[in-house]
């Protein structure tokens, strides 16, 4: 009989991903919407409305403020990818809005998912969990480093996503039971893009082809495709020995002017827009004070976060895509569905 999943938040990037992966491979998969009024238009992104499909994913309202729908939702599974997580296109008034649905959202899946006799939990964190409060420079992470959230300034979604990933491994540790939990941790995450609702990761690529910065400020990201987050979830979930692990998912570290050359050189006059101007810190830092976005981007002026990726190599023989191909692929969708006109 094949395994039965959860996947959290089917709408999401990466869960879309894994979910058309986990259909392909004849899993029987659950996934959680906030609303079932979308659950036809879900279908159809995941090519589960007709056929055998239809009949191998089931879908549930489950929202990580509430308890309703989560045991429903984890019934009869042998396996939770839990995926769904806030991730906002903006800054929110209050570090909260973010805190609160992705830990108690996290936690509401663990305990259901251990009242349910699930077997291996994985969740989705970030190298935001990994990688911030170290101070500005060069800096090489791997996964046994973490967020210091003592450092001032630490941004609400870097807060949020170490938050979340401390208090689900502490609520393992003390009430999980036999419940195997690890996590994944991707950069920021670009790639193949389904639909105009689109993830708020692939903002940095749409701002940049519609010309929204003036000039490109000294920062840089670490970048992975979604499909290799999407694998690296796969192997994860099958792999023998998962208890407590931990696994950074990047391709590699680019600055937003190596970002933006890739973008140039790739789409040609499609990348009309794409700034080629170094914007001097010293605007950044005056314009930091009038916008909360430019300031987030103040604050990360000259840092490199490269974020190792061996463990997960080494350990599940994960192979990621070249950080150019996410870029690209990504540009192509957005131009390609009209998110970004030519």
């Amino acid at each position: 009989m094949s395994p039965r999943i959860l996947v959290t938040g089917g709408s999401g990037f990466i869960a879309g991903v894994l979910i058309r992966q986990l259909l392909a491979a004849g899993w029987q998969v659950n996934t959680t919407v906030r609303d079932l009024a979308r659950e036809p238009a879900l279908r159809r992104q995941l090519g589960a409305d007709a056929g055998d499909a239809r009949e191998q994913l089931r879908c549930f309202a489950a929202d990580l403020l509430a308890d309703a729908g989560w045991a429903e939702a984890a019934a009869g599974c042998s396996h939770v990818a839990h995926v769904a997580s806030p991730l906002p296109a903006g800054v929110p008034r209050e570090a909260s809005e973010l805190i609160v649905p992705a830990r108690d959202g996290a936690l509401r899946a663990l305990k259901a998912a251990r009242d349910a006799g699930v077997q291996r939990f994985v969740m989705t964190s970030s190298v935001a969990a990994i990688s911030y409060g170290h101070g500005p420079g060069e800096h090489h992470f791997t996964e046994d480093d973490w967020t210091r959230l003592q450092t001032p300034g630490i941004p609400p979604y870097v807060q949020s996503k170490t938050i979340a990933e401390r208090a689900a491994r502490d609520w393992v540790a003390r009430e999980g039971g036999g419940l195997e939990f690890c996590t994944v941790n991707p950069s920021v995450v670009l790639g193949p893009v389904a639909s105009a609702d689109y993830s708020a990761s692939v903002v940095l690529v749409k701002s940049l082809l519609q010309g929204r910065m003036p000039a490109l400020p000294n920062i840089g990201f670490g970048i992975v495709d979604v499909r290799d987050v999407a694998e690296l979830h796969w192997r994860a979930l099958n792999a023998p020995g998962m208890a407590d692990e931990r696994f950074i998912a990047c391709g590699g570290f680019l600055w937003l002017r190596e970002i933006a050359a890739i973008l140039r050189a790739e789409l040609g006059e499609q990348a009309g827009r794409v700034p080629t101007l170094q914007m001097p810190d010293w605007a950044v830092r005056l314009l930091a004070r009038f916008s909360p976005m430019v300031r987030a981007a103040a604050s990360e002026l000259g840092t490199a976060r490269h974020q190792d990726a061996s463990h997960a190599k080494d350990v599940l023989g994960w192979v990621p895509r070249p950080p150019r191909e996410a870029i690209v692929q990504t540009a192509r969708d957005l131009i390609r569905l009209g998110v970004v006109q030519r």
